[in-house]
C-alpha cells in the first residue's frame, strides 16, 4: 500500500450503555412501554445515537442491549442510564463504557414521495 496516507480521524466520543439482564428480575413486560418511552425521549432530544439488542445465531436477542449516547461526562451518561425504567426499577443492570468513533461510514437513502428509506 505505497499510496497510503494517514488521515485525521473523527475522534467523536460517545458513551455506550450495556444494559444487561439480571437474575430473578421478574416480568419486565409490564414496564417495557416505560423503557421504550425513555428511549424515544432521549432519541427525540438528540441524546441517543443508536440502540438495539445483540442477536444470537438464531436471530433472536440475547444478553445485553447496547445504547450509544451523547454525553459530556460519565456523570451525565450515568444519569441518562439511571433514568431508564429498566435500570431504575431493577429489571436490568448496566455497565458504561466510553467510546471513540474514528472510522466508518453510513449510507442513507430517503424517498420523500413514499417515505421509504434504506440504511446501509
Amino acid at each position: 500500500m505505497a499510496d497510503f496516507v494517514e488521515r485525521p480521524h473523527l475522534r467523536k466520543e460517545f458513551w455506550i450503555i450495556f444494559s444487561e439482564p439480571v437474575e430473578n428480575a421478574g416480568d419486565r413486560r409490564a414496564v417495557h412501554h416505560l423503557h421504550l418511552a425513555h428511549q424515544y425521549d432521549i432519541e427525540a432530544r438528540g441524546i441517543m445515537f443508536a440502540a438495539g439488542p445483540f442477536l444470537g445465531d438464531d436471530g433472536k436477542p440475547f444478553g445485553p442491549g447496547m445504547i450509544i449516547i451523547r454525553a459530556k461526562s460519565e456523570e451525565e451518561a450515568r444519569g441518562i442510564a439511571d433514568a431508564d425504567p429498566y435500570h431504575k426499577l431493577g429489571f436490568r443492570k448496566y455497565r458504561l463504557q466510553r467510546w471513540q468513533m474514528n472510522e466508518g461510514t453510513i449510507g442513507l437513502r430517503i424517498n420523500f414521495s413514499d417515505g421509504a428509506y434504506t440504511i446501509d
